[in-house]
């Protein structure tokens, strides 16, 4: 399913408005309608707020149904504090990635996820 798509059918299911998620959000709803309608991909950024917008793992908004195999780690309302990237130098190390990694070449891109998969498994 495209995430268009699925974006646009959780909102659905959550009996929200486009106006509902742009109050929780505080994105503007002709760009919520923008990411509905396929027009524009939204940063990770963006994705991580309409998934709590919308009251929903981020895995949720790629996924449809049960939690993928190999999800150890679902993010629960009151949980959000104790991750990585939540508060403090973290969020701002973290926040620098989002920015630098579109940047990255992809062949580089592939060894750094590489490296990143092997370091989650252990």
């Amino acid at each position: 399913m495209v995430l268009a798509d699925r974006v646009r059918q959780l909102r659905e299911e959550k009996n929200l408005s486009q106006g509902d998620i742009e109050k929780r959000t505080g994105l503007l709803r002709c760009y919520i309608s923008r990411v509905e309608n396929g027009h524009t991909v939204p940063a990770i950024e963006t994705l991580e707020k309409l998934a709590r917008a919308l009251e929903v793992p981020m895995y949720r908004l790629f996924h449809d149904g049960e939690k993928p195999k190999g999800l150890s780690l679902l993010i629960t309302k009151g949980s959000e504090d104790k991750l990585f990237g939540a508060k403090g130098e973290d969020q701002k190390l973290l926040r620098q990635f989002t920015k630098l990694f579109p940047k990255i070449d992809p062949k580089n891109r592939a060894v750094l996820m590489q490296m990143a998969s092997k370091m989650q498994k252990r």
